[in-house]
């Protein structure tokens, strides 16, 4: 088995609901690590998904602050991580992790 480091997304979270990334087919992908930044003047709202569970959900970003959650979540083939932000172009996301094929 092949365990290889990887970015499973980067970008900004819309206001509607975006799938961010989905395990490829015969891989095992364990999420490491989540970073949120929020780049306005005002508190905004974050809910990420992952597996159909809210591990962050509708969770307010200070005003110009960055919070990062470290974790082992493990998840399978098919199965998806989700974002939605409360505010558009408000917040950042970096999620890392490690698929296992």
């Amino acid at each position: 088995m092949a365990a290889t480091a990887k970015r499973l997304y980067k970008g900004t979270a819309g206001t509607s609901v975006t799938t961010a990334y989905t395990v490829p087919a015969s891989t095992t992908t364990i999420v490491k690590n989540i970073v949120m930044t929020n780049k306005t003047g005002s508190a905004a709202t974050i809910t990420i998904t992952i597996a159909g569970v809210e591990v962050v959900n509708n969770y307010s970003v200070a005003a110009n602050d960055t919070v990062v959650i470290d974790l082992s979540l493990v998840m399978s083939a098919t199965e998806t991580i989700t974002v939605q932000a409360g505010t558009a172009n408000a917040i950042n996301v970096y999620i890392s992790g490690v698929e296992v094929s």
